[in-house]
């Protein structure tokens, strides 16, 4: 019963922080506030109003603002702003969710 009870609790929180983990693949150089990611696939992890974004060993965290639509996305995008010739992400929209990650 206790190997039962145990099992059960870590898959509803191996659930629980999968709800929050999304993945987004990069086609540029992209700029969060002086970090840099390259292109490629990373990780994000939302966490209120925190988002880590992991690609191999590098970690970026950043503030954001979470916002909900009435829509899904159909896909993942990424807005940039260009700032000194850097493409610096300015939002996320969540593929399949109604979350738009807002960078400050």
């Amino acid at each position: 019963m206790r190997t039962l009870l145990l099992l059960f609790v870590t898959v509803c929180l191996a659930a629980a922080s999968a709800a929050n983990t999304y993945k987004l693949t990069l086609f540029y150089p992209s700029f969060i506030g002086a970090s840099q990611l390259n292109p490629g696939d990373c990780k994000i992890t939302i966490d209120g109003d925190k988002v880590v974004l992991k690609q191999g060993r590098k970690k970026v965290e950043a503030t954001v603002r979470v916002e909900s639509v009435d829509q899904k996305f159909k896909s993942t995008s990424v807005r940039y702003t260009e700032k000194d010739g850097k493409r610096q992400i300015s939002e996320i929209r969540l593929a399949g969710t109604t979350t738009k990650l807002i960078f400050n």
